[in-house]
């Protein structure tokens, strides 16, 4: 391989000044500046932190400054490939879209599933989900932020009566106590880490809590770290909730607005129960005092949480958990105040927003909310919009399995590594009849099951915008030439739902238009 082939081809076009764009790698979202190299010939181009970009000013963990060393064409797919031959794109964009149709017409459109990803750009996205609930009619389409984020979407809804994020980076270094639960944030989401550990040096009084089985390295700034054990959280905050209550901290105008029947004295009474289960935590009563103290005694308090508080069986009562301690006495929605999910990949706001679960319309719009549907239907100018929820991920590839599903499009993840039961996904992907995968790579364990294999651009080729966790929209912007016949997400579903029958809907000339729709 030559290095030309070897090292990504930077656009002279458009690096001619430095171009600001988005860290690809977490749910932080920081800027960054690409600059041409002119000095180093190994590396076509330098990156270094947007100072003026609100979620990182300027600085970059060691993920975001190495990403320069990414950049290159090693194990790229070159063109569309059905069953391992090379195709022109016209040729497998043409089989794509007859056999989905095909599926349809005879299977039903329950038979196709999308699996798309929180690396998708938001554009890519909506362009995916409009295919899947506006035209196929189907909810059939999920994402791999269904693996980190459901619980915290769940539990937003039930608290909030939608996927709200209630407060923005700049709450956290405002707080007087900052709680991090089940989050090892100097290792996951370094950048905000730093934020917290230079707040610190500027106010010692400022408190850090880590709820952590292990001695992390985020642990190291904690005034107390509490060692619970895995499974106990919801004990540990219905037992806060409990404290807030006997020791008189709850808003007492809330207490008497409600009803017996309300959610919150259902779930005072839990607290009450489950106070008496605190030995199961494995924390010391001392700790546990500590710790419940300066929760109530702290007007902006703020708790971080992340994985280890949503990937359990029980993780959308552990964040409600959370939630109620905050609700119940006004740390919330007000500066310094408030919870926070922490999220793991650089877009899985942005699929939320635009309603790439299988769950949700689009736009926040429920499948509930009947009387939004017509207006949806109508933005859309279509009238076959899904009129139920589709498959959740797990759910998605069972049907798979059973046979339900004859037609799988992946999007940009490898599921046969991300997803939980690796046999399960394999003997899934092995019985499908056909199964679809955009990516930019040319092999990983997915692609070895893969009929058709359609050459996505990757970042750095592609433009968009993504959302962050503080759900900040911001821009990806290209600077690189697309490797071999490489080509959008948004363009290869456009151009597939046009060979469905839907031009009219489907006819972008740019991402720009996607985004203003």
């Amino acid at each position: 391989m030559t290095d030309k082939q070897r090292h990504a081809t930077v656009d002279k076009n458009l690096l001619n000044n430095d171009i600001n764009t988005t860290c690809p790698y977490c749910g932080v979202g920081c800027g960054i500046t690409v600059s041409n190299s002119s000095s180093n010939s190994s590396q076509a181009v330098v990156i270094t932190g947007d100072k003026y970009h609100p979620a990182n000013f300027g600085k970059l963990c060691i993920k975001g400054k190495n990403v320069a060393d990414t950049l290159d064409n090693n194990n790229r797919l070159k063109a569309p490939l059905i069953n391992n031959k090379v195709q022109k794109w016209s040729r497998a964009l043409d089989f794509v879209a007859s056999k989905i149709n095909q599926s349809i017409e005879k299977f039903g459109k329950e038979s196709v599933g999308f699996y798309v990803s929180g690396q998708l750009l938001t554009e890519d996205y909506y362009v995916a989900n409009k295919l899947m609930k506006g035209f196929i009619g189907s909810g059939n389409i999920d994402t791999n932020s269904r693996l980190c984020m459901s619980s915290a979407v769940s539990a937003h809804k039930r608290a909030f009566g939608e996927d709200i994020v209630p407060m923005s980076y700049s709450d956290i270094t405002k707080a007087d106590l900052i709680v991090l639960a089940g989050s090892n944030l100097a290792w996951c989401h370094p950048v905000l880490y730093q934020r917290i550990r230079e707040e610190k040096s500027r106010r010692p009084e400022l408190t850090l809590v880590v709820i952590d089985p292990r001695e992390t390295a985020s642990t190291e700034l904690a005034d107390l770290h509490l060692p619970i054990r895995a499974g106990q959280d919801i004990t540990l905050f219905n037992g806060l909730l409990n404290y807030l209550n006997q020791e008189g901290f709850i808003n007492q105008a809330l207490l008497t607005s409600v009803d017996k029947s309300s959610g919150l004295t259902q779930a005072l009474a839990n607290a009450k129960e489950d106070s008496q289960l605190l030995a199961a935590t494995g924390l010391s009563e001392q700790d546990i005092e500590r710790f419940y103290q300066l929760f109530a005694n702290n007007s902006k308090v703020v708790t971080v949480f992340s994985q280890g508080i949503n990937q359990s069986k029980q993780g959308t009562d552990q964040v409600n958990g959370i939630i109620n301690c905050h609700l119940v006495t006004n740390k919330m929605g007000k500066i310094g105040s408030g919870i926070f999910s922490i999220t793991g990949q650089p877009n899985a706001m942005g699929g939320r927003e635009v309603g790439a679960l299988a769950n949700t319309l689009a736009s926040h719009i429920e499948f509930t909310d009947t009387h939004l549907h017509a207006a949806l239907a109508n933005f859309w100018q279509t009238n076959n919009l899904a009129k139920n929820e589709g498959y959740k991920a797990v759910d998605l590839f069972d049907a798979v399995e059973s046979g339900k599903i004859k037609v799988l499009w992946i999007m940009a993840t490898n599921p046969l590594v991300s997803m939980p039961g690796h046999e399960k996904i394999k003997q899934a992907l092995q019985k499908c009849p056909l199964v679809i995968v955009s990516d930019c790579v040319a092999s990983n364990d997915t692609l070895e099951y893969a009929d058709v294999i359609l050459p996505a651009q990757t970042w750095g080729e592609k433009s968009g915008t993504v959302t962050n966790s503080e759900r900040r929209i911001s821009r990806q912007r290209s600077f690189l030439t697309p490797f071999g016949q490489a080509k959008p997400d948004w363009w290869i579903i456009s151009e597939v739902a046009k060979r469905m029958g839907f031009s009219a809907q489907f006819s972008y000339d740019s991402v720009h238009q996607i985004f203003a729709e």
